[in-house]
């Protein structure tokens, strides 16, 4: 059973950086996409940065510039480097695994940022 445990969320000043991981467990194949998405209060989840298998990477347009998305080699950990946050970034952070047709999520991790 694919499980998917998020870390690194906390309280930060505008301008300040963040560095979220996930962690994989119970991953069957090499094959896959990870992403990180967020969730803010009355809006829906969307998504921030995300890794292709191939190693290529996306990100939405709010966060370019600003975050970094990497992964390990064995494709099993997931990382956020999010610098120069602003309050609109505070949300959930969710991680998510697409292998073998199936989405797998984290529980998610807070990240508030003051302004």
């Amino acid at each position: 059973q694919v499980q998917l445990v998020e870390s690194g969320g906390g309280l930060v000043q505008a301008g300040g950086s963040l560095r979220l991981s996930c962690t994989a467990s119970g991953t069957s194949s090499l094959i896959n996409v990870m992403s990180w998405y967020r969730q803010a209060p009355g809006k829906q989840r969307e998504m921030v940065a995300v890794v292709y298998n191939g190693g290529d990477t996306d990100y939405a347009d709010s966060v370019k510039g600003r975050f970094t998305v990497s992964r390990n080699n064995a494709k099993t950990s997931l990382f956020l480097q999010m610098n120069n946050l602003k309050p609109e970034d505070t949300a959930v952070y969710y991680c998510k695994l697409f292998e073998h047709g199936a989405n797998y999520w984290g529980q998610g991790t807070q990240v508030t940022v003051s302004s």
